[in-house]
């Protein structure tokens, strides 16, 4: 179901537009972000992403304790899902990436469960279904970092919920999230034709945009990795099948880290790689975007990394070291700031206003 919103104001709208996350631009989809999963080296799971859009999402790093109480229904003050919206209180505190304050593009919790929303031209949530509990699509993420331990809780909390699309003049959210664990699980979560499809197993370690996975994972096919050199020809367009391939290609390639450190540096060096360069057109000459920033998780050590296109340098938190009790503060830290750098913990603030 598509829930079309015939005014607001400036500011939702842009937000709106926002949330979409890798929606359209001049009427043409970005088709951006990637995920690696690096969960077969013997040291730490970790995890990468690539965040492509062609204006700033505003990203805030931002805390959330335990006893969040949610409305899955809202975008921002607004009630987008009026029939049978989730309402929760989160039992997992989390750390994650939101955009314009209006949703969660990434993120992990306490547990150890990673999750990343990207875009999927192909996403289709079906017809509402009131009997379940509806979540419109930017909390989606966070519903399940709120409640699942694991990525075998996650799916099994998809039985109760509904993604609602939300639109505005054709701009949809059209969404699909990776998902991932400690135990080095992983999920791929596509809504095809009104169908959830789940791609579960730790084989299912990168995924991009359209087309749908199933054909990303046939495409792959056509590839043959035997004997690599640096010879062996790779795509190199931003494309997502091409980027799709050349994640692929170099997880498969990276070698055993001997230190937690050695594994984020594999992780954002694939990152980098697929990341979409400063002037790269996108499917009609003279639409632009590029990667505004990439994030790396050590899902073993619960440790969130962060990389800001625009800044030299990378920042983290160590998650554990966090106050995440209940009745503990909302916290926040805006990212855009040249002077931030490694161990950025005590830079947190406490928000003024708890974003969603």
């Amino acid at each position: 179901m598509t829930i079309n919103i015939q005014f607001l104001g400036s500011t939702l709208l842009a937000v709106l537009s926002a949330l979409v996350l890798e929606a359209t631009l001049l009427s043409s989809p970005a088709q951006a972000c990637t995920r690696i999963l690096w969960n077969n080296n013997k040291l730490a799971v970790v995890v990468g992403r690539t965040m492509d859009w062609p204006e700033s999402t505003e990203p805030i790093l931002t805390v959330f304790p335990r006893g969040m109480k949610r409305n899955g229904g809202l975008l921002g003050p607004t009630l987008v899902v009026p029939e049978n919206p989730a309402q929760w209180t989160s039992k997992y505190g989390s750390l994650v990436t939101t955009v314009y304050g209006m949703g969660t593009a990434d993120g992990l919790n306490e547990k150890g469960l990673g999750m990343h929303m990207l875009y999927l031209t192909a996403t289709e949530f079906g017809p509402r279904n009131p009997s379940k509990a509806g979540v419109q699509a930017g909390l989606w993420g966070q519903y399940l970092l709120d409640n699942a331990a694991t990525v075998k809780d996650a799916i099994a909390l998809m039985n109760q919920i509904q993604p609602v699309m939300v639109a505005i003049d054709g701009m949809k959210s059209t969404v699909h999230l990776a998902i991932e664990d400690a135990s080095g699980d992983s999920a791929i979560l596509e809504y095809i034709n009104g169908n959830l499809v789940i791609h579960h197993g730790p084989e299912y370690r990168i995924m991009t945009n359209d087309p749908p996975y199933d054909q990303q994972l046939a495409f792959l096919k056509n590839w043959d990795f035997t004997n690599a050199t640096r010879q062996t020809p790779l795509p190199g367009n931003v494309d997502p099948k091409d980027r799709f391939v050349r994640a692929t290609y170099y997880q498969m390639m990276l070698p055993e880290p001997k230190t937690q450190q050695e594994a984020i540096a594999g992780i954002l060096a694939i990152a980098r790689n697929v990341s979409v360069p400063f002037g790269a057109p996108n499917n009609i000459p003279g639409s632009l975007y590029n990667t505004e920033y990439r994030t790396a998780i050590d899902l073993t050590h619960r440790r969130y990394f962060f990389e800001l296109s625009l800044s030299p340098n990378v920042i983290w938190v160590d998650l554990d070291k966090l106050d995440l009790r209940n009745g503990a503060p909302v916290l926040t830290l805006d990212p855009d700031n040249l002077e931030l750098s490694g161990n950025v913990a005590a830079k947190f603030k406490q928000a003024d206003k708890t974003p969603f």
